[in-house]
């Protein structure tokens, strides 16, 4: 284990809440802004192949983001966010480049995060090449990792721990090389990954997630190295973001701020 810091962080506090499908938009980031330095809005999925597959799972019962306009839709989810104290990223799927390039421009002129979904393993976009398939592609993923980061945005990576046949150690090199800023990994029952790939790519910016809960789980993802982690389902429960925003401060030493407490005092 390691602890390491990226050149530079990308948001303050190094709290970020995950993107939900369907459930994740303005008013929960404004709502999470208490204890959270970012929040990954989305999943949105941009053009008709993805949304075709939003379409099918929101028949089997998913909730999901289907605007009429999705760029349209980005631009008023940021713009509702332009005074909160967070910074807004946009977790996109899309089959192929041209609208992964249309919304980073968006959320470049917001000084939002694009953030490409190489992490759904639902069918349907796997079966349009998001997801999963995106994160097995190496030349498909840093061909949208470059539309992004040329549109002038920074760029994260979602990407999933225990896929067969990939290597997020390689993975996280070859994004940094086509221009990504952030990694987020799902560590899945993997931890240790996250230590690999710190490794990998120093100059990346390293989000842990999967199960942050607490004190003890933000020290785990902190000493493989990550620079930041983040809360999923439970970002929601401002206890949780509570006790996960005082762990991260406490591990980065936050001299002269006190950390921030949630309203039940715990």
């Amino acid at each position: 284990m390691s602890e390491r810091r990226a050149a530079s962080a990308l948001f303050e506090p190094r709290v970020a809440l995950a993107s939900l499908s369907g459930e994740a938009d303005a008013e929960w980031a404004r709502a999470g802004s208490d204890h959270a330095g970012a929040a990954f809005l989305g999943g949105i999925a941009l053009d008709e192949a993805t949304r075709e597959a939003a379409r099918a799972m929101v028949d089997r019962d998913r909730t999901e983001f289907l605007p009429a306009d999705p760029l349209a839709f980005v631009e008023r989810e940021l713009d509702a966010l332009a005074d909160a104290p967070i910074r807004p990223g946009v977790n996109v799927r899309s089959a192929t480049v041209g609208p992964v390039s249309d919304v980073a421009a968006v959320c470049a002129e917001r000084d939002a995060i694009v953030e490409i979904n190489a992490h759904c393993r639902q069918a349907e976009m796997c079966e349009v090449g998001c997801g999963e398939p995106l994160l097995r592609d190496t030349d498909r993923l840093t061909a949208h990792v470059a539309a992004a980061a040329d549109a002038g945005a920074a760029v994260s990576v979602k990407v999933r721990a225990e896929v067969p046949g990939v290597d997020l150690a390689e993975t996280a090199r070859a994004i940094h090389d086509a221009g990504a800023d952030a990694i987020h990994v799902d560590a899945m029952d993997a931890e240790p990954v996250v230590g690999d790939v710190a490794a990998a790519a120093p100059g990346l910016f390293v989000i842990a997630n999967n199960e942050v809960r607490d004190r003890e789980s933000v020290r785990e993802y902190l000493r493989y190295g990550a620079d930041a982690v983040s809360v999923g389902r439970p970002s929601t429960d401002e206890r949780v973001r509570g006790r996960v925003r005082r762990a991260v401060a406490e591990w980065f030493g936050a001299a002269g701020e006190e950390p921030v407490s949630d309203r039940s005092g715990r």
